[in-house]
């Protein structure tokens, strides 16, 4: 199956994983969407990333997170998409809940968190909010 927007793909699948208590979501793979799960994981909100490969892509495994019967990720937004490119520098670097949660971003040094960014003092392309 083709998407337009993989990463929207990956985040939605994410949100209805967590939103029905499963305890693993499956992926199609890529380099970015790894380095977004390992953000998700450096943050706590996701415990583990496996990589399957296979004859295509690989298929990323995520196990998910839960605080009681509570997901940890309780909300999951992607903000620039294909259509509409959101981009921030530093002054305009977004927090997300006045700094409860994270933006991620692709920069030129990487994909990272905004907090990070700030503290290498470059912006980029806002890919997703996680709170």
């Amino acid at each position: 199956m083709q998407t337009t927007d993989p990463i929207a793909d990956m985040l939605t699948r994410i949100r209805n994983a967590s939103s029905t208590n499963h305890a693993t979501v499956e992926i199609p793979g890529s380099k970015v969407k790894k380095a977004i799960a390992q953000i998700l994981i450096d943050e706590g909100y996701v415990s583990k990333m496996e990589w399957k490969p296979d004859n295509r892509q690989g298929v990323l495994t995520l196990t998910l997170k839960y605080a009681g019967k509570k997901p940890v990720i309780s909300g999951i937004k992607r903000i620039s998409k294909p259509g509409l490119r959101v981009y921030a520098d530093l002054e305009t670097m977004p927090k997300v809940l006045g700094g409860l949660g994270i933006a991620i971003l692709s920069t030129s040094h990487g994909i990272m968190t905004d907090r990070k960014a700030r503290q290498e003092g470059v912006g980029g392309e806002v890919l997703a909010y996680v709170w």
